[in-house]
């Protein structure tokens, strides 16, 4: 809720941690954190899923102040970065979701709307990647319903 006579509203604000390396952390240093991070790759986790598992088992808060590089960096250097973005990715996954719903249920209106909504919101980023060149340039990559759930596969 904003001030009543001022244009200010709030004081809550972002507090990132201390710029620079903990002391304490010593077992996540360049090269095993680059080792860790590829590790979990192999394994088949997501930049957030690492991310969350570098801070949680060793107390990294953020990890590109620790080691140097961001974990999609780091990925891409090693070859494990996904092919789609993560959050095209997911968005991908909900509207085969809704697609499987769908089939079962046709009168359910609501997830109509809800799958129309997400595959709008597919497409709006999928032409924000490529402005990023995150996706490839060319009209190769396109999102269609009837593809989708050969492209989260």
């Amino acid at each position: 809720m904003g001030c009543m006579h001022a244009l200010g509203k709030g004081l809550s604000q972002l507090a990132l941690p201390h710029p620079q390396n903990p002391t304490w952390l010593k077992s996540t240093a360049t090269a095993t954190g680059k080792e860790r991070i590829s590790t979990l790759a192999e394994k088949g986790l997501t930049p957030s899923q690492i991310r969350v598992i570098l801070r949680d088992s060793h107390g990294a808060a953020q990890v590109h102040l620790v080691i140097g590089n961001k974990i999609l960096k780091i990925l891409k250097s090693t070859g494990f970065a996904p092919d789609l973005p993560e959050d095209s990715n997911h968005l991908i996954k909900k509207a085969v979701a809704l697609q499987k719903h769908l089939e079962r249920n046709r009168k359910d209106k609501d997830a109509k709307l809800r799958l129309n909504l997400i595959e709008n919101y597919i497409h709006w980023l999928a032409h924000y990647h490529k402005t990023k060149r995150v996706l490839p340039l060319t009209r190769s990559w396109k999102y269609e319903s009837s593809m989708a759930s050969a492209l989260v596969a």
